[in-house]
Parts: structure tokens; C-alpha cells; sequence
């Protein structure tokens, strides 16, 4: 079955690249201009100190490597794929990854939005918390104020697999860019943007991910596992309500030179309305706060 969902995975994404061949994205899908009117060729890799999602995260630190592609069609359509490897696991395996499609546009000077469709894969191993997300829809608006601050918000409606209720997330943010240029060479570009975040919405995910992965009930240790499932599903009702669910502060550092991007995005995540200690006591970010660190390189083509 695994080895079917990788090979099936690779497929695709040698698909994905063939059609971009011949047919002539912190990640590759967020890296460059909003609405780009050039078609063109992304490919990058990312390294995630840690697999955070929405200021939680598992019980052990989960670094991931990232190899990435995106294309862009003239009119701000683009595919984009992923896979994520672990690299700090005895076995080291592909965990999982993405295919997706979407669309970029601006209006005037100022808005520029987009909206999105991505499939995710993961193994079935895979311990990441948002592992049990199967499809994830979205739409999003900035709006740049006088190039003073940009507002945005963004809105994400994720299928959540093995029969739990699906999610709906919210997260509004604020930024502001500050770009040096000709740092060290004619042509290149040095952008720091200083970025609050806040997200709200549900967690069937979480419930999928301990009713699922963590608290999967076994011969070994029953009892203790069946008590801590007692106590989840005596918060299931909690987990289905929309309510404030992390504040992030981070600030994505990019340097633009030729064909090549690098970034460095630190960010820390204070999680809210966690579930009782009891459920969470083992998890990474049981103090609520968690930092993480994304480093990453795109090439242009």
C-alpha cells in the first residue's frame, strides 16, 4: 500500500514536470510576485526545522526536506507539486506530499488575491498532525495600504479523512515589506517583512490525529490508551467549534539574485484553547509556544 501511494506520487509529479516541458513556489507557491503575468518555471527545496501546524505539533520534532515545483501559466494560473521527506527518523522515508492547482490575479495597483485547490498524500506512518487532511480548499485578499502596511486574510476549508468533520480555517495577518536593493551586486534584492498573523477555525484534524495516529489503541498499553481516548472524545464536541486557535510572528527573509531566491522564515507560534494537559502533556509545545525555522532555495527558470 505505501509503496503504491509513493509510486503513484512520483508518477505524478514526473507527469507534472514532463507537461511543463514540453508545454513550453516559507515554498515555491509563495515565493515571488502575486499575479504574475510571465509564465514561467519554479523549482526549490525547503528545509522545515519542524512540522507545526497552527502552533501544534507531535510529540517529537519532525524536520522535513521539501523538493519543490511550480508553474506558472501567462495569466496567473499555476500546478504546483511536493513531497516531504524525513530526515531525523530511524527509517528515513518520503512522508508525504501535495499536488495543486490555482490561480493568482491583482486588481489595481493595491488588491491582489487568489484562490487554490491542493490534494495531500501521506503515508500511512506519517505522524504529522495534519496528516489526516485530505483535501484542502482556499482563498485569499491582501490589500496594500500606501506601501505603509498590507492587511490580508485568507480562508481554508480542509476534507478531513477516516470519516471526521471537515474544517474550516481563518487567518488574518499584517505585514510590511522592506526592501534593500543592489546589496551585493547590480540587479539584487534584500526584502525583510515583519508579519503578524492570527488563526481561527475548527479541529476535526486534531481529533482525527489522536483518535487516529497517537491514541490508536493497541494490546500494548490498552488501558492507558483507552482512558485518554475516554478524555478526547469527552472534547470532541470542543475540537468541531470555530474559536482562536494560534498568534504567529515570523519574519520571512528573502534575497532575490539572477534566477536564484533564498529565504529564511522564523517563526513562533503561540497556541490557544488547547485540549486538557492530560491529552497534551506529551506533545512538543505543551508550554503553548513553539518556534520553528523554514530555509529554502527556488530557482527561476
Amino acid at each position: 500500500m505505501k509503496k503504491n501511494l509513493y509510486l503513484t506520487l512520483f508518477t505524478l509529479l514526473f507527469i507534472l514536470t514532463a507537461h511543463i516541458a514540453f508545454a513550453q513556489t516559507a515554498s515555491v507557491d509563495t515565493i515571488g510576485d502575486k499575479g504574475e503575468k510571465k509564465s514561467g518555471l519554479k523549482i526549490g527545496l525547503n528545509y522545515l526545522s519542524n512540522a507545526v501546524l497552527l502552533g501544534r505539533a507531535d510529540t517529537v520534532r519532525t524536520s522535513l526536506l521539501e523538493p519543490e515545483i511550480k508553474y506558472t501559466f501567462a495569466p496567473g494560473i499555476y500546478i504546483t507539486g511536493n513531497l516531504e521527506y524525513v530526515p531525523n527518523r530511524k527509517k528515513h522515508h518520503v512522508d508525504g506530499g501535495s499536488l495543486g492547482l490555482g490561480y493568482d490575479f491583482e486588481i489595481g495597483d493595491n488588491l491582489s488575491g487568489g484562490v487554490s485547490y491542493t490534494k495531500l498524500f501521506y503515508s500511512s506512518s506519517s505522524t504529522q498532525i495534519g496528516s489526516a487532511i485530505s483535501h484542502s480548499f482556499n482563498a485569499n485578499l491582501d490589500y496594500n495600504i500606501g506601501d505603509i502596511i498590507t492587511p490580508s486574510i485568507s480562508v481554508d476549508y480542509n476534507i478531513i479523512k477516516q470519516g471526521f468533520g471537515n474544517d474550516v480555517l481563518l487567518n488574518a495577518g499584517i505585514n510590511h515589506d522592506f526592501t534593500i536593493e543592489d546589496v551585493f551586486g547590480d540587479g539584487d534584492e534584500l526584502t525583510f517583512t515583519p508579519t503578524a498573523t492570527v488563526n481561527a477555525g475548527t479541529q476535526n484534524f486534531y481529533d482525527a490525529y489522536f483518535s487516529v495516529k497517537k491514541y490508536k489503541v493497541t494490546q500494548k498499553g490498552q488501558a492507558k490508551e483507552a482512558r485518554a481516548k475516554a478524555l478526547l472524545a469527552a472534547n470532541a464536541a470542543k475540537l468541531s467549534q470555530f474559536t482562536l486557535l494560534d498568534y504567529e510572528l515570523s519574519m520571512p527573509i528573502e534575497y532575490k539574485t539572477g534566477i536564484f531566491i533564498f529565504s529564511v522564515t522564523p517563526t513562533y507560534a503561540i497556541a490557544r484553547n488547547k485540549l486538557p494537559a492530560q491529552i497534551t502533556s506529551t506533545m512538543v509545545n505543551s508550554n503553548n509556544g513553539i518556534f520553528y525555522l523554514q530555509v529554502g532555495v527556488v530557482v527561476k527558470i
